[in-house]
């Protein structure tokens, strides 16, 4: 069924929005998907903050022009769905990553990050990389580390002293 002209008009308004507050955007097609699979999909983006869409490439186009975000022709020849990242930048890559291990039916074309496009295999190392929570839980070991190792050179010295003294004590009861 052939949408209106202000259907149209809503659905690249919505887009629009969509493409304007995103982080990253991960392009994948879904053709061979079953509905409760994409379902499935949906509702473990949409708890990563990532909103997915299937929408038409023509009006995809314009809202990505819309924003001066320039996209490879190819990557939008065939039906394609979105997913567009609000809050963390590899949450779509790692969750859609994460359910193509299981459903080999969909397929990474492309995505975009920081407003250029990134092809798959790019989509494919942003997956690869730890979450957010993880890098931070490194840099705190990191930045703790020097400090425990100085608290452990400083009870080395402590603990010598008291070795020291221990057997100056010694010492004299002999």
């Amino acid at each position: 069924m052939a949408k209106t002209r202000k259907q149209k008009e809503v659905i690249i308004d919505s887009l629009n929005q969509k493409v304007q507050n995103m982080k990253a955007a991960v392009i994948v097609d879904y053709k061979g998907m079953k509905v409760k699979d994409i379902t499935v999909l949906r509702k473990n983006l949409r708890a990563q903050n990532v909103d997915f869409n299937v929408a038409k490439t023509t009006l995809l186009r314009i809202a990505f022009k819309n924003h001066n975000i320039e996209i490879d022709e190819s990557l939008l020849k065939q039906p394609v769905a979105v997913a567009f990242a609000m809050g963390d930048e590899v949450a779509p890559a790692k969750e859609i990553d994460k359910f193509a291990k299981t459903n080999e039916a969909i397929q990474v074309l492309g995505g975009i990050l920081e407003g250029k496009q990134i092809d798959a295999a790019a989509v494919k190392r942003l997956a690869a990389l730890p979450s957010r929570e993880q890098l931070y839980g490194q840099l705190v070991g990191t930045i703790a580390a020097p400090i425990s190792g100085f608290v452990n050179v400083l009870a080395g010295n402590l603990r010598g002293l008291v070795n020291v003294l221990n057997a100056y004590k010694d010492q004299k009861e002999a």
